[in-house]
């Protein structure tokens, strides 16, 4: 369903993404301001600076320590918008009467979020005229909060997706404009999965718009069923419990890639498992035991879980690089037989 333009944005889109036919841009041009901070929230702005909009200024989150270093780090937005030639804010807060009055000057039709990691007062969502709007990566009302993909991908859903919604008071609550939907394939990670959805919610951003400034659409309100809330993943979320079945801890550890990674001890060496595939085995040894896996398939070893085993393609120790499962075992006579904790 790739549309000729979207092909020449984002020419990664993935076949069998939906995706629907783009209007044109009103030639009337709105001021818009733009509020995001990760990766996924660029192909968006690119979309809307490439389209001709009048983005007046651009909102991201300050300058955060990275690294082993720990300098200060632009958010990939902030590097973006300066490329573009964007005026870049990066307020703390959004609620002193300072800011608030700053964001009334602009005098903004509209504003866009996606992924801004700030909530927003309800004074922000009645500076603009025509309110703001949020790129939410799920098909709400599933998936409410701040973790929507790695909750998918750990839940087994057959299908993610990107949501456009006018903002209310409540977290992620407000009425749907329009959404689009993509399969979740079993190499997903949270990661891959993420950059597609940036991809799709740029594409359904830029189709609804003229609609939303015309006056020409109305929001939908959500379904009341099949509600559910991802919460914001934590570190203590990547420790892996080896008493649950295979084929939920292999979900959970795509859903953990790329932070906060699925992590194990091997007595008192951490090991983060950066890929491994549930092998149709049963499991006869007690959960987290190492045993021989199936050489067949090319994964020589596998961890017993809850029910089945569970094989390891790919793992790092602390303070090495990643490895195969093979050249772990390579190294380790005493694997087999020893414990995961």
């Amino acid at each position: 369903y790739c549309r000729p333009l979207l092909v020449k944005l984002f020419p990664k889109i993935i076949k069998g993404d939906t995706i629907p036919h783009r209007k044109m841009v009103p030639e009337k041009k709105p001021t818009i301001v733009f509020m995001g901070t990760p990766d996924f929230a660029v192909p968006a702005l690119e979309g809307l600076a490439g389209e001709g909009y009048d983005v007046v200024a651009v909102y991201t989150r300050p300058d955060a320590p990275s690294g082993r270093g720990r300098n200060l780090t632009a958010s990939p937005v902030k590097h973006r918008a300066e490329s573009l030639r964007l005026a870049v804010r990066q307020p703390g807060s959004l609620r002193s009467p300072e800011e608030l009055e700053r964001l009334a000057d602009l005098q903004p039709d509209l504003v866009v979020v996606a992924a801004y990691g700030l909530i927003l007062p309800s004074p922000v969502l009645a500076i603009p005229r025509l309110g703001c709007i949020n790129i939410h990566a799920s098909l709400l009302p599933r998936y409410r909060g701040a973790s929507p993909v790695a909750a998918a991908i750990a839940a087994g859903d057959r299908f993610s997706g990107v949501s456009i919604m006018k903002m209310d008071k409540g977290i992620d609550t407000g009425d749907v404009y329009t959404r689009a939907q993509t399969p979740i394939f079993a190499h997903d990670t949270t990661g891959s999965l993420t950059g597609r959805l940036a991809i799709i919610g740029a594409a359904l951003t830029l189709d609804v718009l003229p609609q939303i400034l015309s006056g020409t659409i109305k929001p939908h309100p959500q379904p009341t069923d099949n509600v559910s809330y991802a919460p914001m993943l934590t570190k203590k979320a990547g420790l892996i419990d080896w008493s649950e079945p295979a084929e939920v801890i292999w979900r959970r550890i795509r859903a953990l890639q790329p932070w906060p990674g699925a992590t194990t001890r091997w007595g008192d060496r951490p090991i983060k498992l950066l890929e491994t595939i549930p092998l149709n085995i049963p499991a006869d040894k007690p959960p987290g035991t190492i045993v021989t896996g199936n050489p067949d398939m090319a994964v020589p070893w596998a961890v017993s879980t809850g029910a089945g085993l569970l094989g390891i393609v790919r793992l790092q120790s602390a303070g090495k690089r990643p490895a195969t499962g093979a050249e772990f075992l390579r190294g380790q006579r005493n694997l087999i037989g020893s414990i995961f904790n």
